[in-house]
């Protein structure tokens, strides 16, 4: 099993900028969380937005946009309007066209009686017009007295046009639409009661003769008593600057209403086609938002239900949809980089577990130890002595459970605490005034060098200056009289150095790569059971946490010979500036 560093929860800026570090999945055998994840995905269907509330969100907000869209077109009708004025305005032409053939025809100079078919004969200029079977046209007299009319004669039909052939072939579909549209319209609309005893179109176009004496055409717009539309022209005929009569021109009933309702089947038609292909697509896309995200709940929930019955919880294993450049993607190997990231800390829980039970062992097997012997020691300075080793033991659990203590807590507490700038070089001559003292009593020269300007970073200064004195009296403590401590530091480009040199006896080569291990120490016989080891394991998690290193070295005479004696040891912490 191998697990990649995803999240350092031990780094200040991993965990409160949220930065996950992707890494590779460990491997592990298959589960009955992969198999039931696969089960789940392989009975949902495309069409399962039951179980889906996201689904269902998209598909309706989808949709809502496009009826909207529809209802607007319906609603406000603009082809209606367009093809209402196109007729009106060629209803206009067509009525004063056959005004001016009437007056072409009038004597000049004469007067004109069209009741009386003095000058022309109305019924017989009518019937020598080619007239479409959809006009009906009439002739009144200025009081409003049908003249002639083209109702009842007989039409030759109308002449086929090559080119304005209208297809108004419709479906099913767009049929039953355009019922429902028109069964709501009937019951919303407002009914139109004026003249609906005699609206007819002789009586509509009778309504317009007044008006039109004034020498202007006039137009309308009515309905017959099915409700069809009428458009109804009417127009003066003048002779010698007088009014002698009025042309009017009445369009077929429904006739607008049938090119409407064509478009409005057109309207509808694409709506539906809009509306299939809306959902389907919508469907598509809930399928590649809602249903990775499923899988990664369904992980999650099956991980905690299953592990929250077993004595010995499995691992939860989260899909891998990091190939996908979006942000479930991200999300996918955000989760797996927690998932890896807690297990590896809940293993280096247990390890440290581990090793705090076998370091307590130590102390309490030599209380123990000396416990059983003090009952049959005799002598009084056998029982000093035990009591010594007693007092020691106990000196030696009550330092190793304050450290343990310190070290548990050193996690969350590096999380909690708020970061802020401060002068390291400030804070390094605190220390090294103090410690300096403690190690010129013990006859140890002190050495500092650092530089003029300050050295401003953003961190913890507790929490560094605890690896600095941690540094210093270890190296302290591996110092007789008459050896040297150097303390310095150095700026370069980005980044800090300081370093903390002794010439004690220096590092064991196979231990170099050990000091920072907890529990581990390295100590001379005399020194035994001063330190828990625990020291140099939380300066280095410190120091990380602030986003920098730490390592250790041997002081030789020459790098050129690494065989050669130390002449002390070298620790060394680098820290971005």
């Amino acid at each position: 099993m191998t697990i990649a560093p995803k999240i350092d929860v031990r780094s200040l800026k991993s965990v409160r900028q949220a930065e996950v570090v992707l890494g590779d999945d460990f491997v592990a055998p298959e589960s009955t969380g992969d198999t039931d994840v696969q089960d789940r995905r392989a009975r949902r269907s495309l069409i399962s937005v039951n179980r889906s509330p996201l689904a269902r969100k998209i598909i309706t907000f989808n949709l809502l946009a496009l009826v909207v869209l529809v209802a607007g077109v319906l609603y406000l009708n603009p082809s209606r309007d367009n093809l209402a004025y196109q007729r009106a305005a060629s209803l206009v032409g067509e009525a004063e066209l056959i005004a001016d053939v009437f007056e072409a025809q009038l004597p000049q100079g004469a007067p004109v009686n069209l009741a009386a078919s003095d000058g022309i004969d109305p019924t017989v200029a009518l019937a020598n017009l080619d007239l479409r079977s959809a006009l009906d046209v009439y002739v009144f007299e200025p009081n409003a007295t049908l003249v002639a009319s083209t109702l009842g004669a007989e039409r030759a039909g109308t002449l086929q046009i090559n080119g304005l052939a209208n297809d108004r072939r419709s479906t099913f579909i767009t049929d039953l639409l355009n019922t429902g549209w028109e069964g709501l319209a009937s019951i919303f609309a407002p009914k139109n009661t004026e003249g609906a005893t005699n609206d007819t179109s002789q009586f509509q176009a009778a309504q317009l003769v007044e008006a039109t004496l004034g020498g202007t055409t006039q137009v309308d717009t009515g309905k017959d008593d099915k409700g069809a539309t009428i458009f109804t022209v009417a127009t003066p005929i003048q002779h010698n600057g007088a009014v002698v009569g009025v042309i009017a021109l009445t369009s077929a009933a429904g006739e607008i209403d049938e090119l409407v309702r064509f478009e409005r089947e057109q309207v509808l038609q694409m709506f539906v086609i809009a509306l299939l292909v809306s959902i389907g697509l919508s469907l598509v896309l809930a399928s590649t938002i809602a249903n990775p995200l499923s899988d990664l709940a369904t992980a999650a929930e099956l991980g905690r239900d299953k592990n929250a019955r077993k004595v010995s919880p499995s691992r939860i294993r989260i899909p891998d949809l990091t190939a996908r450049p979006d942000e479930i993607g991200r999300l996918s190997g955000a989760l797996r980089g927690m998932v890896g990231a807690l297990y590896e800390r809940i293993e280096s829980n247990e390890q440290f577990a581990a090793d705090v039970a076998h370091e307590i062992k130590n102390p309490l097997a030599s209380l123990r130890s000396a416990v059983g012997t003090m009952r049959v020691a005799k002598r009084d300075d056998q029982r000093e002595k035990l009591l010594d080793v007693i007092e020691h033991d106990v000196r030696r659990l009550d330092r190793l459970v304050s450290d343990i203590s310190n070290a548990s807590r050193l996690d969350s507490e590096l999380v909690k605490e708020e970061e802020e700038s401060f002068d390291l070089l400030g804070m390094l001559s605190n220390i090294t005034e103090f410690l300096g003292e403690e190690a010129k009593a013990k006859g140890v020269d002190f050495i500092t060098d650092m530089p003029a300007e300050p050295v401003i970073i953003d961190g913890l200064e507790a929490r560094l200056a605890q690896v600095f004195v941690n540094l210093i009296t270890n190296a302290t403590s591996f110092c007789d009289e008459g050896d040297a401590i150097r303390v310095w530091a150095r700026k370069r480009e980005n980044r800090v150095l300081i370093v903390v040199e002794d010439t004690g006896p220096g590092i064991p080569d196979q231990a170099l790569t050990k000091v920072f291990k907890r529990f581990y120490s390295e100590r001379p016989v005399g020194q035994f059971g001063n330190n828990s080891g625990l020291g140099l394991a939380i300066s280095k998690q410190i120091v990380e946490a602030h986003g920098g290193v730490i390592w250790a070295e041997n002081i030789r005479p020459t790098e050129a010979d690494m065989t050669s004696d130390p002449l002390g040891a070298r620790f060394v912490v680098g820290l971005p500036v």
